[in-house]
């Protein structure tokens, strides 16, 4: 099982987010695709404001944030994490990387493994090519925040509940992750 989703399966551990136990498969809801489209937007839209205000930690939280989501249904369907070929265009233009985040996100709106894990491969070539980082200690580190927060007092299994108990809170500070 990939490294990466297996924290998030700790942490859905933790905050009572049902998913089954690996390699026990299950399906996704419509419901379920729309809630975490949702949460995917978010991130992304956190990423791209990020990007206008050139603070590279935060793009990296951004990234990181938005990784840590898309492999959240991944576990919830009780798959692994798709190998994928991600290619983006390394020209220097934050258009580019705007663009292949949007196409990225807006994909995953089939619900399929493949989709999700191209977003998060994309979002770790990012972070590593892009604003070159360490994307592994900024993954481990917002893990270790998110291990830390107390559990979100959203008992039940309805959507309100749901969404709040997958929100991720604001991110640590990555500077350190940062290798320039």
């Amino acid at each position: 099982m990939n490294k990466y989703l297996q924290l998030v399966r700790d942490f859905h551990d933790r905050v009572g987010i049902k998913q089954p136990d690996y390699p026990e498969t299950a399906h996704l809801s419509d419901m379920d695709i729309v809630m975490y489209q949702a949460l995917l937007m978010d991130y992304g839209s956190a990423t791209f404001k990020a990007i206008t205000s050139g603070d590279l930690a935060n793009i990296l939280a951004g990234l990181v944030d938005l990784a840590y989501s898309a492999l959240a249904p991944i576990a919830c369907r009780g798959d692994d994490v798709v190998a994928t070929s991600v290619a983006w265009r390394q020209d220097g233009s934050v258009l580019s990387v705007m663009k292949v985040l949007c196409d990225k996100i807006s994909l995953c709106s089939t619900g399929e493994t493949i989709r999700y894990s191209a977003l998060f491969n994309i979002c770790e070539q990012l972070a590593r090519g892009f604003i070159n980082a360490d994307f592994d200690k900024a993954f481990q580190t917002v893990h270790l925040h998110l291990m830390l927060q107390p559990p979100h007092a959203a008992p039940g299994q309805n959507y309100a509940a749901r969404i709040v108990r997958a929100s991720l809170p604001s991110p640590p500070d990555l500077s350190d992750a940062l290798y320039e």
